[in-house]
C-alpha cells in the first residue's frame, strides 16, 4: 500500500481522505528536523507539513522516490522548491483556504490596538482601574496602509473599508484596487500617511528585514503596526525600540524569526514588556474552519496528482489540469524544457506499438511536463526507452 506521512498536527480530514484512497497514513503532532525527516520518509510517497518542518535539498537527495509534498499552509518557503522540481517532486499548498481567518485576526488586532484594549486588560489584571479615553480611537476615518495587496491584503482592504477606514496599499506588482482603496507610488508614502500598517508580503529571501529601523522611523507618530505574514520580514529589535520610545502606540505580532517546533514548547521575546501589544503564537490561519479547509484542499491536490498526474496549482511544476485516466494507463513524463523531447516520447511509445489516446503538454521555465493516455499498459522496455531520453527527470505510470 502507498504511504503518507503527515506532520505538525494537520487536520484529521487529510488523513481520512488519504486512507479512503488506500494510503497507510502516519500522523504526528510535532515537526521534524532534517535527520529525523530523512529517517521517517523511508518508503513514503506523500509528505504533508505545515510551517515548521523544512524539506531541504539534503532531505530530497536522501529520499528521491518521494512523489509529492503538501504544504498545509499558504507559504512554501519551508521546501526547497527548485531542487524538488529538479527531482520531479511536486509541491502543493493552500493559497486561499485560510484567507478569511487571517483577515479577521488582522481586523481584530487593528481595533484592539487603536482602542488600547491590551493595555487596559493588562492594567485590570494588575488591579488598576483606569477608565480613560486617552490614546483610544475609533478606526472609522483612520487610514490603513496595507503592504502587499495579494489574496489576504486585498480582503483586509474590503473589511477595513466596511468599517469606515480609508485604505491605501503598496505592492511591487500592478494590482486592481478593490472598492475605494488607493495604490500609493512608494512604500515611503504609505509609511508617512498611515494610522495603522499591516504587512502581507511573501517569504522570498529578499524580503528579509523588509521593515527595519529606516522604515519604522518614517512612520507617523502613534501608528499601530501589525505583522501576520513572515517573522523574518520585520526587525523586532527596531520595533521594540520604537515602542519603547512611544513613537508607535502599539503592535500585533503573530510570526517570529525563530519559532518553537511544537505546541507547549517555551518561547521568549523582548516584546512582552510592552502594554499595548498583542503577541500570538502564529495562529493567523488557526481556526477550526481554516484548518479543516486546508486539510481537505491539500490532501485532494496530493491525491489528484498521485492518481491522475494533475499538477494544477503546483507551485514548482508546470501546471496541467487533468481529468481521470482515460484508457488503460497514463504515462507522465517530467523533463528539462528542451526541443524535441515530445517527439522522442511519442517515438518511444510508437516503437512498442502503444497507441496514444490523448496527450497534454505544459512547460514552465526550465521544466516540461507531458501526460499521455495510452491503450496498453507499457512494459519495461518502453519505460526504459522513456527514461533514456536525454533530459528526462521522472517517468510515472498511472493506471485507471
Amino acid at each position: 500500500m502507498p504511504q503518507a506521512l503527515l506532520l505538525e498536527n494537520i487536520h484529521p480530514v487529510a488523513a481520512e481522505n488519504l486512507r479512503a484512497q488506500g494510503y497507510t497514513v502516519t500522523q504526528l503532532r510535532s515537526a521534524m528536523d532534517e535527520s529525523e525527516l530523512i529517517d521517517a520518509l523511508e518508503g513514503v510517497d506523500l509528505l504533508g507539513v505545515r510551517s515548521k518542518t523544512n524539506v531541504t535539498k539534503k532531505v530530497l537527495q536522501a529520499r528521491p522516490n518521494l512523489s509529492a509534498v503538501g504544504c498545509f499552509s499558504i507559504g512554501t518557503n519551508q521546501v526547497d522548491l527548485d531542487y524538488a522540481g529538479q527531482l520531479g517532486v511536486a509541491v502543493f499548498n493552500a493559497p486561499y483556504s485560510n484567507t478569511r481567518s487571517v483577515v479577521e485576526l488582522v481586523i481584530s488586532d487593528i481595533i484592539a490596538l487603536m482602542r488600547r484594549i491590551p493595555a487596559h486588560a493588562h492594567q485590570m489584571r494588575t488591579g488598576l482601574w483606569d477608565k480613560s479615553a486617552t490614546g483610544s480611537h475609533e478606526v472609522r476615518g483612520k487610514t490603513l496602509g496595507i503592504i502587499g495587496y495579494g489574496n489576504i491584503g486585498s480582503q483586509v482592504s474590503i473589511l477595513a473599508e466596511a468599517l469606515g477606514m480609508n485604505v491605501i496599499f503598496y505592492d511591487i506588482e500592478e494590482k486592481l484596487a478593490l472598492g475605494n482603496a488607493t495604490k500609493v507610488a512608494s512604500l515611503d508614502e504609505l509609511l508617512r500617511n498611515s494610522d495603522a500598517i499591516t504587512v502581507h508580503i511573501d517569504g522570498r529571501k529578499s524580503n528579509t528585514g523588509f521593515i527595519a529601523e529606516p522604515q519604522f522611523a518614517k512612520m507617523k507618530q502613534d501608528v499601530v503596526f501589525i505583522n501576520l505574514s513572515r517573522g523574518f520580514i520585520v526587525d523586532l529589535a527596531a520595533l521594540d525600540a520604537h515602542l519603547l520610545s512611544g513613537h508607535l502606540s502599539g503592535a500585533a505580532i503573530d510570526v517570529y524569526p525563530t519559532e518553537p517546533k511544537s505546541a507547549g514548547d517555551p518561547f521568549t521575546t523582548d516584546l512582552t514588556k510592552h502594554e499595548n501589544i498583542i503577541l500570538t503564537p502564529h495562529i493567523g490561519g488557526s481556526t477550526l474552519e481554516a484548518q479543516e479547509a486546508i486539510g481537505r484542499f491539500v490532501s485532494h491536490k496530493l491525491l489528484d496528482y498521485a492518481q491522475s498526474g494533475n499538477t494544477s496549482l503546483s507551485v514548482n511544476l508546470p501546471n496541467l489540469t487533468m481529468n481521470p485516466v482515460r484508457g488503460v494507463a497514463r504515462i507522465t513524463h517530467l523533463h528539462d524544457n528542451l526541443p524535441g523531447i515530445l517527439a522522442q516520447v511519442n517515438q518511444a511509445l510508437g516503437a512498442e506499438n502503444i497507441n496514444i489516446l490523448a496527450q497534454s503538454l505544459a512547460t514552465e521555465g526550465e521544466l516540461g511536463y507531458v501526460v499521455t493516455d495510452v491503450d496498453t499498459l507499457p512494459e519495461s522496455l518502453a519505460l526504459d526507452q522513456l527514461h533514456q531520453i536525454k533530459g528526462t527527470i521522472r517517468v510515472q505510470v498511472l493506471q485507471k
